[in-house]
């Protein structure tokens, strides 16, 4: 599970004073560097009521546009730009009894889905019981990341985010399903930012069956490709073509023979596609490919 840190922190800092704190980052692999982090990421969370300010600013004056864009959901608030590879975010979790969670749905806020993080990063319970979560871990080397694939996730326990808790969320190691807190709850968190995070993939979880059942992170890379070949330019084909023979990422060859099969005029054709995709010396994209051909099949 997250490696919890012990929070011996009396003082307490302002936000402006975190970021200046953090402005080097932090290395996951340096135990020194990842503890000065954290330490930060405490001092601000004993300060009861910078985030409270902070939002009444806001609501006040009418500066929503003045927040940094977040791709996370609607429970995110970005609290700084990024600074020294990372950036600072509070999250906000409702109980089941809020109405933002009975009008949108547990799905919204990220519970019930067990998934790991392609990323490090920090957090502090700052506000409330805390969400809780059943952690586990995995081995992620060893996963190739076809839907179905069966994960030896190994659980730890669950436990709450409480007030005042620590911890440091490790890339590729820690699986959690979090669940609703008693009551409505605030995170803090330093979020690392990588070179090439994105093309690592981040997936999601079947508890029950042990299994890989999506993946996470869809890059816009992607997206861009298929819209590309879609709109039938020639060199756009032509890069799929490359792209799904030689790309380092499995994710993003898998997407090229997708948008070429899109374009497919036969049954024929698309079994071939699909048939050059399982030969094509990725482990998941052969397992994808074989899952299509078999929904080619009368």
């Amino acid at each position: 599970m997250p490696r919890i840190i012990a929070n011996y922190e009396t003082r307490s800092a302002s936000l402006s004073e975190t970021v200046e704190a953090i402005a080097d980052g932090f290395d996951p692999q340096d135990d020194s560097s990842t503890m000065e982090a954290a330490a930060a990421l405490a001092r601000l969370a004993n300060n009861r009521t910078f985030l409270g300010d902070l939002l009444i600013d806001h609501l006040r004056e009418r500066h929503r546009d003045t927040f940094e864009d977040s791709a996370y959901g609607p429970q995110v608030i970005v609290l700084s730009p990024l600074v020294g590879g990372c950036f600072l975010r509070a999250n906000i979790w409702p109980s089941e009894d809020e109405s933002c969670f009975r009008s949108s749905g547990a799905g919204s806020f990220v519970y019930s889905v067990p998934h790991d993080h392609n990323f490090d990063f920090l957090t502090a319970g700052y506000f409330g019981p805390g969400y809780r979560s059943d952690y586990y871990e995995i081995d992620y080397p060893s996963i190739a990341g076809f839907t179905g694939e069966r994960v030896a996730l190994r659980f730890i326990e669950r436990s709450a985010l409480h007030e005042g808790r620590l911890m440091h969320y490790r890339a590729h190691v820690d699986v959690h399903a979090q669940l609703p807190p008693e009551a409505t709850s605030v995170s803090l968190n330093i979020m690392r930012v990588g070179a090439g995070q994105d093309w690592f993939d981040q997936y999601g979880f079947d508890l029950e069956r042990s299994e890989v059942s999506a993946v996470l992170n869809p890059s816009a890379s992607e997206t861009f490709l298929r819209c590309a070949v879609a709109l039938g330019d020639a060199d756009a084909l032509d890069l799929a073509e490359d792209f799904g023979r030689h790309h380092p990422s499995g994710r993003m060859r898998l997407a090229c023979f997708e948008a070429r099969v899109s374009l497919a005029s036969s049954a024929a054709e698309r079994d071939a596609l699909w048939r050059e995709a399982e030969l094509a010396g990725n482990v998941m994209l052969a397992r994808e490919a074989q899952a299509r051909r078999a929904r080619l099949q009368p």
